[in-house]
């Protein structure tokens, strides 16, 4: 059963158990307090329960603050990477501004030994992650 991390009209976040993962959905422009909360309750909801993968779905966030930025790349990601995420997926609607703030964050993250990958449409995001699933093996 799928369970609501986070949720504000800022940002939601659910986790999905059978998939190890999270989807993070930005919608406008979160100040500073708002932009690390759905990242700091996705932090310790994984403390208990196994996270591999992450969406983060930016197609309607807003703009960003470059010191949101940097706190991401020098304190969330060191975190993450330490809590276990193995894969990150982008998905965004690819205006200018955006691609730019991604370009900074991907530059950042391959720093760390996660996969990251860019998308234009959540449903293929999330095909990409669940590509990493490993079936259980049949019983005997």
């Amino acid at each position: 059963m799928n369970t609501t991390v986070f949720d504000a009209p800022y940002a939601t976040v659910t986790y999905f158990p059978e998939k190890r993962s999270m989807i993070l959905i930005w919608n406008g422009s979160p100040t500073t307090d708002e932009y690390k909360k759905p990242f700091l309750a996705m932090l310790e909801f994984g403390r208990k329960f196994p996270v591999d993968g992450m969406l983060s779905d930016i197609s309607n966030q807003g703009v960003i603050n470059p010191d949101n930025r940097k706190w991401f790349e020098k304190d969330m990601m060191p975190l993450a990477v330490a809590a276990g995420l193995k894969r990150g997926a982008i998905v965004t609607n690819g205006n200018a501004f955006k691609l730019y703030y991604i370009n900074l964050i991907l530059s950042a993250v391959n720093k760390f030994p996660i996969q990251t990958k860019l998308f234009n449409k959540r449903q293929e995001a999330i095909a990409w992650l669940d590509s990493f699933l490993v079936e259980a093996p049949a019983a005997r």
